[in-house]
């Protein structure tokens, strides 16, 4: 799951992007090793965003029509969205999809340790080429997984064959990277976080076109009637939930690396100063808040 060399429905999880610029994946076929701390970022975020997970779940089952008992995880990362659906709909399987045979691994000593292991079944697969052995499900989740793929209508003609009539697919997306501190947090460089995160729009424009895409317009291409679409922005401050300054001091440390070779001197060495430690560590500051916006889309293969 995150943001360079972009990876068909990779992991589940927000724009965190590697030193490449990317969205902290590899690219398909290479098995490079994730990079240091991304498993917990995805952990973090989730564990942040737990309250907008649930009510997003809780939107789709209303918008259920009968049970649901086979749902897919698409790009299922760590598996917190793989989680999610299991306490949300108690009679289903879930078949969690991710490229990386690690996070399957992940998930599925996640799922033994919780005693769900029985209702779990991963599958090493890349959406946009196909979902073998995936038929009739009930329910597709893909969050911050689409804007991975190479090709926005494959994949969604590929999940729409893998829904059963007037099965729904639930689209979540983001904006890219949280953002988290106000513009005089570097009272010597104003500004140095939102044009660190100017730079870090321009690498994903360049290597992750489909990010901040137009669902509604895709989805309904692919044959799919959209039921819901909402945006959402959050925002966490004081009192702030334990490991928010931990999820910031990860997600700004992969931005310093993309932008590495295009910010500033002064903007990196600003940005040094809220990673380092010292009395402006985002780990301990107390003007810190977790901001991001998240896009959902709620959408039915037509029942005829």
């Amino acid at each position: 799951m995150t943001h360079p060399a972009p990876r068909p429905t990779g992991h589940s999880h927000p724009a965190a992007p590697t030193a490449h610029g990317n969205h902290g994946h590899p690219a398909p076929g290479q098995g490079a090793a994730l990079p240091d701390g991304l498993a917990e970022m995805l952990d973090l975020d989730a564990g942040l965003f737990a309250p907008h997970i649930a009510g997003l779940t809780g939107r789709i089952a209303r918008l259920a029509r009968g049970p649901v008992t086979r749902v897919v995880d698409l790009g299922a990362g760590t598996g917190a969205g793989t989680l999610a659906l299991l306490e949300r709909f108690p009679g289903a399987r879930v078949t969690a999809v991710d490229t990386d045979p690690d996070m399957l691994a992940r998930i599925t000593a996640t799922a033994d340790a919780r005693g769900l292991g029985a209702r779990v079944r991963t599958l090493e697969a890349d959406a946009g080429a196909g979902l073998p052995g995936v038929e009739d499900a009930d329910l597709v989740w893909a969050s911050a997984s689409l804007h991975h793929v190479a090709d926005p209508a494959a994949a969604l003609a590929v999940v729409r064959a893998a829904l059963r009539p007037g099965g729904l697919l639930a689209v979540a997306e983001l904006d890219g990277l949280p953002r988290f501190l106000p513009d005089d947090a570097v009272p010597a460089r104003p500004g140095v976080e939102e044009r660190c995160r100017a730079l870090l729009d321009a690498v994903h424009a360049e290597q992750v076109p489909h990010l901040g895409a137009d669902w509604s317009a895709l989805l309904a291409a692919a044959g799919f009637a959209v039921e819901e679409q909402r945006t959402d922005r959050l925002a966490l401050s004081a009192p702030l939930p334990e490991g928010a300054g931990r999820y910031a001091h990860l997600v700004l440390g992969r931005i310093r690396a993309v932008v590495e070779d295009r910010a500033d001197p002064a903007d990196l060495a600003a940005l040094d100063t809220l990673l380092d430690g010292g009395p402006q560590d985002v780990r301990h500051r107390g003007d810190l808040v977790v901001r991001s916006t998240r896009a959902t889309w709620i959408a039915r293969r037509p029942a005829a």
